[in-house]
């Protein structure tokens, strides 16, 4: 898919570069070939390829937040059953 965004953004970058260098041709013009011609419409085809695998990722995402949400208590975070100890270390006396 990236394969072909490239080459379509490579020809239309000559077509700018043919444009801005043309003896009838501005820079402005090239500019909006490049607009026009390549980042609007390879901006849109990105995000409709994109599409499938933006809600594969979404529901990934739900599902893990699923398994966390229904999972036991004690499995979390390391699954070994064992209560934890103490969080923070008890204070030392001064001798």
């Amino acid at each position: 898919m990236y394969l072909v965004a490239i080459a379509w953004m490579y020809v239309v970058v000559m077509m700018s570069i043919a444009e801005a260098t043309s003896s009838q041709g501005t820079v402005l013009g090239a500019v909006f070939t490049l607009l026009l011609y390549g980042v609007l419409p390879l901006s849109i085809v990105l995000y409709l390829l994109g599409t499938p695998s933006r809600r594969r990722a979404q529901r990934q995402a739900e599902a893990a937040d699923l398994a966390l949400a229904t999972a036991e208590p004690s499995a979390q975070p390391d699954g070994s059953g064992h209560p934890a100890g103490d969080a923070v270390a008890p204070e030392r006396k001064e001798p």
